[in-house]
């Protein structure tokens, strides 16, 4: 399915200026500078549309399908990024933080980000908000409303350092030194109470 526009600007319909949740993601932090020209979409779901309960932690808690198209010839590396832009913490909760070589147009097989598969292969995982170099699947709290998962891919011009696990804090200023594109594509996911 897809994500027709780059990276969807992450604005509400209609809406003439970015949201204010928009602003604490790392997709807005890492800087308005790299350009928005990698498209991003996923067979399991449109662009502001729900997530299925399968790629949820109601659900396998399987990490959906992803495709990316536009990654620039001078990229050396893939930073895949998954917040909740809706998470109650001071700061999006960090679902995912992988880095994936080599950085070509790539797709990830539903599960790719489980760490007890062999379908990792290319990729090596940062430390999410638990501190866990893995993929936490969508789980907000039951009755709490619809929350936005901003799956974000930026194309980078040399691969992170990752002694230790990649962490939220130095990944930023790793994408604004070394940001070539970005694209994203949010879902929604919700659990009814």
């Amino acid at each position: 399915m897809l994500g027709k526009q780059p990276a969807s600007h992450l604005r509400a319909a209609g809406a003439d200026e970015p949201q204010p949740w928009l602003d604490a993601l790392i997709y807005a932090e890492a800087g308005a500078e790299i350009p928005e020209t990698i498209r991003v979409e996923s067979v399991a779901f449109e662009d502001g549309e729900p997530i299925p309960p399968l790629f949820s932690a109601a659900g396998e808690g399987e990490s959906p399908p992803l495709r990316w198209r536009g990654v620039p010839d001078a990229a050396a590396a893939i930073v895949l990024i998954v917040e909740d832009a809706d998470s109650l913490a001071d700061e999006p909760f960090l679902h995912a933080l992988v880095v994936k070589t080599p950085a070509i147009d790539d797709d990830l097989i539903p599960g790719a980000l489980r760490r007890e598969n062999d379908l990792t292969e290319g990729l090596v995982f940062g430390c999410n908000s638990k501190g866990e170099q893995a993929w936490t699947p969508p789980d907000p709290p039951e009755g709490g409303g619809p929350h936005r998962y901003v799956f974000q891919v930026f194309a980078v011009d040399r691969r992170p350092e990752l002694d230790g696990g990649l962490v939220r804090a130095a990944i930023l200023p790793f994408l604004r030194a070394h940001g070539l594109a970005k694209g994203c594509v949010t879902g929604i996911f919700e659990r009814l109470a």
